[in-house]
């Protein structure tokens, strides 16, 4: 019997397509990646959280750089995939934990990084997954969220958020930057910087890596087709269907109150 709720749906698209995100190009490279390196060589003696880990990349790069990194992710096959390829790469500090984004099964404090990269756009509830991800983070300690964004425009949010549905039927939103403010600023983060990107994402591969049925690769490939000039322009579709879509990658701290002497913080 099928469960229809959507950390199922969750499970059901990225458990069989683990090994595909292991080895897909688009996740295991990229100037956003080379950024989170950066900032886990600033920390040496970081614990780091890989929330939302997927094929595990970030845990790898930074792995080496860190003390310790916890890969955490709804899908179990998924943690399988970064457990096997971390003990291939000798990352004995590296552990894996199963679990949803909104609910961390951690201590208040345990980390100083934060990482998460192509993950938020399927939370059901960011604002209460970036809540906790404020909890489990320690005082003057660093977050950093990196995904796809929408435009914010009408037309161009709505045709983004269709052919993403369309494509993996559990995505949930790919927010704008004013709603990643919002959200950022609700859960109790001071921003530090933004660095947009451009990320071109070749057709084919694309619908493999998410196992999209052939009837949802052909709605996609009309969508392509009947795109309207401005949404044709703006994602620079292409007539295989290939198209440029905009990531953000926000460096965010979690303030020092002065009621919390104990962690540090100055009174």
């Amino acid at each position: 019997m099928t469960t229809n709720t959507h950390e199922a749906a969750v499970d059901r698209q990225f458990g069989p397509q683990a090994a595909a995100y292991l080895t897909s190009t688009v996740h295991a490279q990229g100037a956003d990646l080379r950024q989170l390196a950066d900032i886990a060589r600033e920390h040496p003696r970081a614990r780091v959280l890989d929330l939302g880990c997927g094929g595990g990349h970030v845990s790898f790069t930074v792995a080496p750089l860190v003390a310790h990194v916890t890969a955490y992710d709804l899908s179990q096959r998924m943690l399988d995939v970064v457990a096997d390829e971390a003990a291939r790469r000798g990352l004995s500090n590296l552990s894996t934990c199963r679990g949803k984004a909104e609910r961390l099964p951690f201590a208040d404090e345990e980390f100083d990084l934060v990482l998460c990269r192509y993950s938020t756009h399927h939370w059901s509830d960011p604002g209460l997954a970036m809540r906790e991800a404020l909890r489990v983070l320690k005082p003057r300690g660093t977050a950093v969220f990196a995904d796809v964004v929408s435009p914010g425009q009408a037309l161009l949010d709505t045709w983004l958020q269709t052919i993403e549905v369309l494509r993996d039927t559990s995505h949930v939103r790919d927010y704008s930057a004013s709603e990643w403010t919002r959200m950022l600023s609700e859960a109790g983060f001071v921003p530090r910087s933004w660095t947009p990107r451009r990320l071109p994402l070749e057709f084919s591969s694309w619908v493999a890596r998410m196992r999209t049925p052939d009837t949802l690769v052909a709605a996609l490939r009309h969508m392509s087709a009947i795109a309207p000039e401005p949404v044709r322009r703006y994602f620079q579709v292409q007539e295989d269907g290939s198209f440029t879509s905009d990531t953000l990658t926000i460096v965010a701290a979690k303030p020092c109150f002065a009621s919390l002497p104990e962690s540090g913080c100055a009174v």
